[in-house]
């Protein structure tokens, strides 16, 4: 546990180029290149440069145009002959011909090496030494390379010299692709491009800062299977009684929220591995979706958000800039993004032991599943390969007035470069090895459905995680719920008991019945996909969820 720190200092003076600054990059270039810069420095730079502003508090606010978000339809992988054969080919990771994208990244180069200035950031993914790499980012903004800076991990000033890259990221925000010449998807002007055998990503034609921290959880997710550890989208913390927790779920679900529990000490909100000696964080920061964040709810967020050196993406201020967190006239999907450091309980190592519980999020709008229920090892598989989540009206533009529900295997499948199935099976021998006990946790809506239902109340379900990670909800009374299976709590303190069984909540019984059947329908067919490859105990939790 640590307290913040100061502000740093800037490790070198603006417009002085290092030697070494473009090493292993490939682009060369005889403008000024800022290297390493530090907050002030690159917040300095940022205003200088009119990239953006500072809200009341300090912290720097970015706009990022018309990419609120990932750009998925345009993200793609060089079909190299030395991985082909290992990777999840299809809407996930689209073939980019190895050609294609050697004249990309070519092209990416020389449109670096002709800007005025560049930005260098050399940082590190992953905290445990045995298994991090080295990043290295150019860009052409001095807010993205803030972004990369509180995201990664950031190494000692001594651990900069002879600092060479595992890997490169050449970000150009405003550069358009060309989808002709340059491989991408007809009519769009975005590429985002990753060869593992060139070990380089090349992002163009978007500002989103997101593109950037999940381009290296990809690789991740590439590298560290080979090597006996699950890279996990989830976040991550840890007891006093060391216990550690781990939170899966897709945006939206709860992840940074619940992690940040002021009881329990952080070690990370969004991207960690599970090894043979624990848990251990990806990255040395936090991103953190804002829309609506509440003071009372949320503190920690919300005291990072209000603080120098915090990065806020498409938040709107106002004139004397106040943040409105409440205004989405930009995005539903504004963000913060600080160091771990700004939370003021966090794990200073970033690894912690062995997970004890396993946390499963879904935000399920069709008010069906219970607040919690207990799993069992062949149900935990069969909802980590499920990743079900629902979207509603308001949170995505283009959504109707009906809630829907949304897969998203491992809880990652955006990231993920092999086939689910290596990450669902190296998760059931962890928790089988490890003994964790894993819990499904619904933080969407009771009652009804979105529209008629109410949200699930976040002191409810902080309630219902403290009683399941202190371990006396293991040894609760459960009754087993009709539909899916699943194990529900017949009393938990401080949680009305109609809330705990969902369709109790309802108070059309016969209306929860058919939107239950409903739901059931919906995992039944996309869980066909990994029907043939999973465990007979994982099929009977299918047909039992299917039944």
């Amino acid at each position: 546990m640590n307290a913040v720190r100061p502000v740093e200092t800037l490790h070198v003076a603006a417009g002085v180029t290092p030697a070494g600054a473009l090493s292993g990059t490939g682009v060369a270039s005889t403008a000024p290149v800022h290297a390493n810069l530090v907050a002030p420095g690159l917040v300095a730079a940022a205003m200088r440069r009119g990239e953006g502003r500072l809200s009341a508090d300090g912290a720097f606010i970015g706009v990022t145009g018309v990419h609120t978000g990932r750009s998925v339809q345009d993200k793609f992988v060089a079909d190299d002959p030395e991985v082909t054969n290992e990777i999840w080919w299809g809407k996930v990771n689209q073939k980019l011909a190895p050609g294609k994208f050697a004249a990309f990244a070519d092209r990416v180069r020389g449109y670096l090496g002709t800007q005025s200035e560049l930005f260098t950031q050399d940082l590190y993914a992953g905290a445990d030494p045995a298994h991090r790499i080295r990043v290295r980012l150019v860009t052409t903004n001095a807010w993205h390379a803030l972004f990369a800076r509180n995201m990664f991990i950031r190494p000692k000033a001594e651990e900069l010299a002879g600092f060479e890259p595992d890997y490169v990221i050449l970000h150009a925000p405003e550069m358009e692709a060309n989808p002709e010449t340059d491989g991408g998807r007809a009519g769009s002007t975005t590429l985002i491009a990753l060869s593992f055998a060139k070990k380089t990503i090349c992002i163009a034609g978007t500002s989103y800062a997101g593109e950037i921290k999940k381009s290296i959880f990809t690789v991740m997710n590439w590298l560290l299977p080979a090597r006996g550890v699950l890279p996990m989208h989830c976040s991550a913390n840890v007891g006093k009684a060391g216990d550690t927790a781990l939170f899966f779920g897709l945006s939206g679900t709860g992840k940074t929220t619940l992690s940040s529990d002021p009881e329990r000490a952080l070690i990370g909100d969004d991207e960690h591995g599970w090894s043979e000696n624990g848990v251990f964080n990806f990255e040395g920061g936090c991103y953190a979706k804002v829309i609506k964040l509440s003071r009372e709810a949320e503190p920690q967020i919300w005291d990072a958000s209000h603080r120098f050196g915090a990065v806020l993406e498409n938040v709107i201020a106002d004139e004397r800039g106040h943040l409105d967190l409440e205004d989405n006239s930009l995005t539903e999907n504004t963000r913060s993004c600080y160091p771990i450091e700004f939370i003021p309980n966090t794990v200073p190592s970033g690894m912690a032991g062995k997970p004890k519980n396993v946390v499963m999020l879904t935000a399920d709008a069709f008010g069906v599943l219970p607040p919690i229920s207990k799993l069992t090892p062949a149900q935990a598989m069969y909802h980590f390969m499920s990743g079900y989540t629902a979207r509603v009206a308001g949170t995505e533009k283009g959504l109707g007035k009906e809630p829907q529900a949304t897969f998203s295997t491992c809880f990652g499948a955006p990231f993920l470069p092999r086939h689910p199935e290596n990450y669902g099976k190296m998760l059931a021998n962890l928790i089988a090895r490890d003994g964790a006990q894993v819990w499904l946790v619904n933080t969407g809506w009771t009652g009804g459905a979105y529209g008629t239902g109410q949200r699930m109340s976040i002191m409810h379900t902080r309630a219902l995680l403290r009683a399941a990670l202190d371990g006396s909800l293991a040894n609760a009374e459960f009754v087993t719920e009709s539909f899916f299976g699943l194990a529900i709590p017949k009393s938990v303190p401080g949680v009305p008991e109609n809330v705990l069984n969902p369709r109790e909540s309802w108070a059309d019984k016969a209306a929860y019945d058919r939107t239950a059947r409903d739901l059931q329908s919906r995992f039944e067919k996309n869980f066909e996909t990994f029907a043939s490859a999973v465990s007979d105990e994982v099929k009977a939790a299918a047909i039992r969820a299917a039944a």
